[in-house]
Protein backbone atom coordinates (compact mmCIF):
# COMPACT_ATOMS: atom_id res chain seq x y z
CA UNK A 1 0.00 0.00 0.00
CA UNK A 2 2.87 2.39 1.05
CA UNK A 3 4.56 1.53 -2.58
CA UNK A 4 0.82 2.51 -4.32
CA UNK A 5 1.36 5.55 -2.53
CA UNK A 6 4.32 6.85 -3.65
CA UNK A 7 3.84 6.03 -6.96
CA UNK A 8 0.64 8.16 -6.61
CA UNK A 9 2.87 11.06 -5.22
CA UNK A 10 5.54 10.60 -7.80
CA UNK A 11 3.21 10.78 -10.91
CA UNK A 12 1.19 13.73 -9.53
CA UNK A 13 4.89 15.81 -9.18
CA UNK A 14 5.67 14.88 -12.36
CA UNK A 15 2.49 16.09 -13.45
CA UNK A 16 2.56 18.98 -11.91
CA UNK A 17 5.77 19.68 -13.26
CA UNK A 18 5.39 19.48 -16.40
CA UNK A 19 2.39 21.24 -16.63
CA UNK A 20 4.51 24.08 -15.05
CA UNK A 21 6.51 24.24 -18.05
CA UNK A 22 3.80 26.57 -19.84
CA UNK A 23 4.39 30.20 -20.11
CA UNK A 24 1.83 32.13 -17.64
CA UNK A 25 -0.51 34.53 -20.16
CA UNK A 26 -1.85 37.65 -19.11
CA UNK A 27 -5.14 36.78 -20.39
CA UNK A 28 -5.98 33.79 -22.71
CA UNK A 29 -9.48 35.27 -23.88
CA UNK A 30 -10.07 38.54 -25.77
CA UNK A 31 -13.55 40.52 -27.16
CA UNK A 32 -12.62 42.86 -29.63
CA UNK A 33 -16.65 44.43 -29.70
CA UNK A 34 -18.04 45.10 -32.93
CA UNK A 35 -15.84 45.90 -35.95
CA UNK A 36 -15.65 46.64 -39.12
CA UNK A 37 -16.27 43.99 -41.74
CA UNK A 38 -13.00 43.69 -44.11
CA UNK A 39 -10.92 45.57 -41.35
CA UNK A 40 -8.70 42.72 -39.99
CA UNK A 41 -8.43 42.89 -35.98
CA UNK A 42 -5.12 41.97 -34.15
CA UNK A 43 -4.93 40.81 -30.46
CA UNK A 44 -1.62 40.40 -28.76
CA UNK A 45 -1.60 38.22 -26.23
CA UNK A 46 1.18 38.45 -23.74
CA UNK A 47 3.15 35.72 -21.59
CA UNK A 48 6.19 35.39 -19.26
CA UNK A 49 8.37 32.35 -18.70
CA UNK A 50 7.94 31.85 -15.45
CA UNK A 51 9.79 28.49 -14.95
CA UNK A 52 13.26 28.09 -13.88
CA UNK A 53 14.24 26.25 -17.72
CA UNK A 54 13.46 27.99 -21.02
CA UNK A 55 10.10 27.03 -22.73
CA UNK A 56 9.88 26.86 -26.68
CA UNK A 57 6.20 26.99 -28.52
CA UNK A 58 6.13 24.28 -30.75
CA UNK A 59 3.03 25.43 -32.62
CA UNK A 60 0.49 28.05 -32.27
CA UNK A 61 -2.74 26.66 -34.11
CA UNK A 62 -6.63 27.77 -35.33
CA UNK A 63 -9.81 26.71 -35.76
CA UNK A 64 -9.98 27.92 -39.00
CA UNK A 65 -8.04 29.92 -41.85
CA UNK A 66 -9.93 33.34 -40.88
CA UNK A 67 -7.69 33.55 -38.00
CA UNK A 68 -3.72 33.32 -37.87
CA UNK A 69 -1.18 33.50 -35.38
CA UNK A 70 2.08 34.55 -35.22
CA UNK A 71 4.65 33.44 -32.50
CA UNK A 72 8.24 33.30 -31.58
CA UNK A 73 10.26 30.55 -32.77
CA UNK A 74 12.88 31.16 -30.65
CA UNK A 75 13.64 30.03 -27.18
CA UNK A 76 11.91 31.93 -24.12
CA UNK A 77 14.40 31.76 -21.50
CA UNK A 78 13.56 32.22 -17.79
CA UNK A 79 11.70 35.72 -16.32
CA UNK A 80 11.41 36.56 -20.28
CA UNK A 81 8.61 37.88 -21.36
CA UNK A 82 6.84 37.53 -25.12
CA UNK A 83 3.90 37.80 -27.28
CA UNK A 84 1.50 35.73 -29.89
CA UNK A 85 -0.38 38.08 -31.91
CA UNK A 86 -3.46 36.78 -33.36
CA UNK A 87 -5.39 38.96 -36.25
CA UNK A 88 -9.01 37.81 -37.28
CA UNK A 89 -9.55 38.47 -41.01
CA UNK A 90 -13.09 39.65 -40.12
CA UNK A 91 -14.93 38.73 -43.97
CA UNK A 92 -17.88 37.43 -42.37
CA UNK A 93 -20.68 39.66 -40.90
CA UNK A 94 -21.96 38.29 -36.85
CA UNK A 95 -20.67 37.06 -33.93
CA UNK A 96 -17.89 35.33 -33.96
CA UNK A 97 -15.24 33.21 -31.76
CA UNK A 98 -12.08 31.40 -32.36
CA UNK A 99 -9.72 29.74 -30.58
CA UNK A 100 -5.81 29.23 -30.97
CA UNK A 101 -4.14 26.44 -29.62
CA UNK A 102 -0.89 27.20 -28.20
CA UNK A 103 1.63 24.21 -27.50
CA UNK A 104 4.49 24.46 -26.04
CA UNK A 105 7.38 21.79 -25.82
CA UNK A 106 6.99 18.86 -23.51
CA UNK A 107 3.53 20.32 -22.05
CA UNK A 108 1.05 17.61 -22.85
CA UNK A 109 -2.04 19.73 -23.06
CA UNK A 110 -2.32 22.45 -25.23
CA UNK A 111 -3.27 26.37 -23.90
CA UNK A 112 -6.20 27.52 -25.58
CA UNK A 113 -6.50 31.21 -26.64
CA UNK A 114 -9.98 33.10 -27.24
CA UNK A 115 -10.68 36.05 -29.80
CA UNK A 116 -14.17 37.06 -29.91
CA UNK A 117 -16.44 39.88 -31.11
CA UNK A 118 -19.11 40.84 -34.07
CA UNK A 119 -18.29 41.93 -37.51
CA UNK A 120 -20.60 44.62 -38.16
CA UNK A 121 -20.95 46.19 -41.82
CA UNK A 122 -18.95 49.21 -42.93
CA UNK A 123 -20.47 52.74 -43.17
CA UNK A 124 -20.29 54.00 -46.23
Amino acid sequence: MKKIFFLFIVFIGFSVASMAQAGTFTVSKHNFGKIKQNVPATYTFNFKNNNAKPIVIETATADCGCTSPTYPKEPIMKGQQNKIIVTYNAANLGKFSKKVHVKFANVDAPIELTVEGEVVASKK
